[in-house]
């Protein structure tokens, strides 16, 4: 059963024809894109001014649910490291939870940097994480653009169906889904990186933290 909270904030990612997949090239050139509906309202919760454009897109069939964030960031920050952990945690991103009941127990996250450089996770409520998981049959592919960074990928819906992530009511299959993005950016005074935090949904929290029920809402998967 979602929470009230959950219903208030619905994405409809639409279907595409049984026959037909996106050609996943980080770009954004499939025509299909232009069916998908534009989700524009991403806000900062934990800091006063104004965030710069994010836009998301989502389109499936019976094999995959396809995504595409467009960010606008004229201060692109990549982060160092030997492993994908190290690079996406100190790198500007944008991310997608996956979770398989209102009560975050257990949600599955999706955390893709500008390179292309993905950190995948199994976790429960509150931060238990498992960093050992990985997404099966995910496919992610990244550009620079003129204005920003273009993320596109896929995954498979056996895959969320799997892990229990698929859920079905009387209206159609539904995520209970988070939608985010780490806007970071260079100090002028070359000191340490700022941070600051981009969702789809206030989670009304006190300090920033998107591992948090409040800030899950729903894709459903509509024809």
């Amino acid at each position: 059963m979602l929470s009230s909270h959950q219903q208030s904030k619905v994405y409809e990612a639409r279907r595409l024809k049984a026959v037909h997949s996106i050609v996943i090239d980080g770009r954004g050139h499939d025509p299909s894109w232009q069916l998908a509906h534009v989700l524009t309202d991403f806000s900062f919760p934990w800091t006063k001014r104004e965030p710069p454009a994010t836009e998301f897109r989502a389109l499936w069939n019976e094999e995959r649910l396809y995504f595409r964030f467009d960010v606008t960031d004229a201060d692109i920050v990549l982060g160092d490291g030997a492993d994908a952990m190290d690079k996406v945690i100190g790198s500007d991103r944008v991310e997608i939870f996956f979770s398989t009941g209102p009560e975050l127990n257990p949600y599955y996250g999706l955390e893709m940097d500008p390179r292309g450089e993905v950190l995948a996770y199994e976790a429960r409520f509150h931060r238990q994480m498992n960093w050992a998981w990985s997404c099966d049959g995910l496919v992610v592919v990244t550009a620079r653009t003129d204005v920003g960074y273009l993320v596109e990928g896929s995954i498979l819906i056996d895959t969320l169906r799997k892990l229990n992530c698929l859920h079905k009511d009387n209206e159609s299959k539904y995520l209970i889904a988070g939608l985010y993005r780490a806007e970071f950016s260079h100090s002028r005074s070359g000191g340490p990186v700022i941070e600051d935090w981009m969702s789809w949904i206030d989670p009304q929290v006190e300090s920033p933290d998107f591992h948090v029920p409040s800030s899950f809402g729903v894709i459903r998967l509509v024809h």
